[in-house]
């Protein structure tokens, strides 16, 4: 073997053996990794973990429509502790030993919601907790305002930082309603849980006033943990309503007060602007157990029978149809009427007389109704159904209310139906339906939406605006809805025969209904029998009066619903109901407008 051969020999074996023994200590440093060093290396891979970590969107503000706060978003907190920081192990605990009585007294003393002993008991018990290496609880009951938790933040060893003290604060947003009950069933609210939305406006326009949650990479840098946004939160938008909050605080407050006289089960007001459709005030009041009244179901889109007010519909389709004229004539007599011996039609005004179709609505008789209806639709139901349609009573029409249920009319099959849907049995509508078609006769015919929402802003910048709608350009004849305003008319002022102008005593004037001096008022009462135990009973009603004010120049419409007043036989829905739309009316007017009254004219004169 020549030396060339040895030496490249020699130096394959160096190398074979460096390599060998490279190889050997990686095998012998896996092993050392696997077991003397591991819980060493997983403590600093913990330390390196990036998570990402959402930023929470703040929900979107619900303001009136001059812009004041109907609902916001206000931040609270949950204290937390974590006894596991290691500053608080440090030298047998000198640290919390040292400040454990201090914090138990100011905690008590800020949030008073337990004592200084039972704040230091439960500090004392995480910190001994898993062995004596501490364990995170949360301190506090519940949420503290903000106020409170800057006052947290400065008590002893606390204002150090979290990396002495462990005490973090985990902040939350609660929904406040700074009018409290005004509107509350129609505003809606949250759940605590997630934020979402659960009813009324709060939850038609969740999407909107959710905004979108931003992203945040949280990592261990320098032994502090840092927070590095990813994606910007993009915060919600803000809804403008309709409402306005001084016009929403006489609405219910002259509901509540009538409730309250009267007794009744619940009570519905609206109150909407003519020509626009704006809500500008709605009012659900329910009576609990203890006879106070708060906002528990939203009665203003739930169906009932509508009554009385039902005729004028029934009545203005009828002479769009020009089967009726205004001044024909029907007689009515004290006795109930039936028709063809199959129904029984009775009248709450006993007497034999004959009346016109205009004086027949105005005194609201049942038999007058039921006999022009079937005189003019026996065995053509149908049609008279297809011309309640073309009013615009029957559409579907989108409401920001989730919820909100749509008007019932089916074709009757038999005449009794058909007579009894002429004075508002056999229907289900809506107490905001029933406001938006007698908003429609104040308009001259054009039938408006009834609109909530006006719309969207973001940092006090409009994003979208919502327009008022049209349901229906016209829902009759110009002359038919001439006709019907007369009626109407009559209904308040014709102190004989109107159900809302007065109240006598041996022929003499007592009391007012829905007549004011102050402002003209035109509508119309409505009195339906209550189904209990499946029977219509003469003893529980449901009253309503639906009205629109000025007469001469109509700004607003208002409606006043009160379920089953308990007493009876003194109510009177003219009296109750249209006393509150009268006082509505008259604060309305004094509040957005004044006026004067020139050769009987009335001049509106804006502020």
């Amino acid at each position: 073997m020549s030396d060339n051969q040895r030496n490249t020999i020699l130096r394959f074996a160096a190398v074979f053996i460096v390599i060998f023994l490279g190889f050997v200590a990686v095998i012998v440093q896996i092993g050392i990794i696997q077991t003397t060093e591991r819980e060493q290396w997983l403590r600093i891979e913990q330390t390196q973990v990036r998570t990402n970590q959402p930023i929470f969107a703040t929900r979107g503000n619900i303001l009136d429509c001059h812009g004041r706060l109907l609902a916001s978003s206000m931040p609270q907190y949950y204290i937390t502790m974590d006894a596991r920081v290691e500053a608080l192990h440090l030298n047998n605990g000198e640290l919390f030993h040292e400040y454990v009585d201090s914090i138990a007294t100011g905690l008590s003393q800020i949030i008073q919601d337990r004592s200084a002993e039972e704040y230091k008991n439960i500090m004392t018990s995480a910190y001994r907790a898993n062995h004596g290496k501490g364990r995170i609880i949360r301190l506090s009951k519940h949420r503290i305002t903000y106020t409170q938790m800057k006052e947290v933040q400065q008590l002893p060893l606390i204002k150090r930082g979290v990396y002495k003290s462990g005490i973090t604060f985990d902040d939350q947003h609660r929904r406040i309603k700074p009018f409290g009950s005004l509107a509350s069933r129609t505003i809606g609210g949250i759940y605590g849980e997630d934020g979402r939305g659960n009813a009324g406006l709060e939850k038609r326009f969740d999407k909107e006033l959710s905004g979108i949650d931003g992203i945040s990479t949280r990592q261990r840098v320098g032994g502090r943990w840092e927070n590095i946004t990813v994606v910007e939160a993009q915060d919600g938008l803000d809804v403008v309503t309709t409402i306005d909050t001084d016009l929403q605080d006489i609405v219910e407050n002259n509901l509540r007060e009538r409730l309250t006289a009267t007794q009744g089960d619940w009570g519905c007001c609206i109150l909407m602007e003519t020509t626009t459709g704006h809500i500008k005030a709605i009012s659900n009041l329910d009576r609990t157990s203890d006879g106070k009244y708060v906002e528990a179901m939203n009665h203003a889109v739930t169906r009932v029978e509508p009554g009385s007010t039902f005729k004028t519909i029934a009545l203005l389709a009828a002479l769009d149809d020009n089967k009726i004229e205004i001044d024909d004539t029907v007689s009515v007599t004290s006795a109930p009427w039936s028709y063809l011996g199959k129904s029984r039609h009775t009248d709450a005004h006993k007497k034999d007389t004959v009346y016109t179709v205009k004086s027949a609505l105005a005194i609201s008789s049942n038999i007058a109704l039921a006999k022009i209806i079937t005189s003019c639709y026996d065995g053509s139901a149908r049609k008279f159904v297809k011309q309640l349609s073309k009013t615009g009573i029957m559409d579907s029409v989108y409401y920001e209310i989730p919820g909100a249920q749509q008007p019932l009319i089916r074709v009757p099959k038999d005449t009794v139906t058909l007579g009894k849907m002429a004075y508002g049995y056999s229907v289900l509508l809506t107490p905001l339906q029933i406001a938006m078609f007698y908003n429609g006769i104040a308009n001259n015919g054009k039938m408006m939406r009834p609109m909530l929402v006006s719309e969207l802003q973001q940092d006090g910048q409009t994003v979208k605006t919502f327009e008022p709608e049209v349901v229906r350009q016209s829902m009759c004849k110009k002359s038919t809805i001439k006709d019907i305003q007369a009626c109407l008319h009559d209904v308040v002022w014709d102190d004989d025969l109107g159900t809302a102008s007065v109240r006598k005593w041996k022929g003499h004037i007592v009391g007012y209904k829905a007549q004011s001096d102050l402002v003209h008022i035109a509508g119309k009462t409505g009195t339906a029998q209550l189904i209990i135990n499946r029977q219509y009973t003469g003893y529980a009603h449901r009253m309503t009066f639906v009205g629109y004010f000025p007469e001469e120049n109509p700004q607003y419409t208002c409606l006043c619903m009160i379920e089953h007043p308990k007493n009876y036989p003194a109510y009177d829905a003219g009296y109750d109901c249209g006393g509150v739309v009268r006082r509505i009316a008259e604060k309305t007017i004094a509040y957005s407008d004044c006026y004067t009254i020139d050769d009987e004219q009335l001049v509106l004169e804006k502020r």
